[in-house]
């Protein structure tokens, strides 16, 4: 069994989707993250009719690495519905690439499945080509 089919079966069971109030829907798209030290750590998107208070399953995933090993290095990401990612159809938002590139800059590097069967995978870097940080991070004070 590859890495990437771990990642798969570890979020898997997550899929549950359902409302969780009128206003409230969740675990209609799971995310499995293999940490620096190859660690699996898994979440699930949990969506509010207020768009603040959405948390998609990257950054749930990316919480539950921090909160439980302090890590913030990230070598591979797995975001899905129902299926595995075929075709590019489990990219992750603006607000979770600028996240995860925010935890460490290091994250560029993650490999984000893009095609299960495969194999296929783009990176934070190929997406982000022209991230804003890296002025700041170079910047001499």
């Amino acid at each position: 069994m590859d890495k990437w089919e771990e990642l798969y079966l570890a979020a898997k069971p997550l899929y549950k989707p359902h409302d969780v109030s009128p206003f409230i829907y969740a675990q209609h798209v799971v995310t499995a993250i293999e940490a620096e030290n190859g660690e699996i750590f898994t979440g699930f998107c949990f969506e509010a009719t207020a768009g603040v208070f959405h948390l998609c399953a990257e950054r749930a995933a990316a919480f539950n690495m921090f909160q439980n090993s302090g890590q913030t290095k990230i070598k591979r990401i797995m975001t899905f519905r129902d299926h595995v990612p075929v075709k590019g159809d489990s990219m992750p938002c603006g607000a979770c690439r600028e996240f995860l590139i925010q935890l460490d800059v290091a994250n560029s590097d993650i490999e984000f499945m893009v095609d299960y069967q495969k194999r296929s995978t783009v990176t934070l870097a190929e997406l982000m080509p022209h991230w804003w940080g890296e002025q700041r991070l170079t910047k001499e004070d």
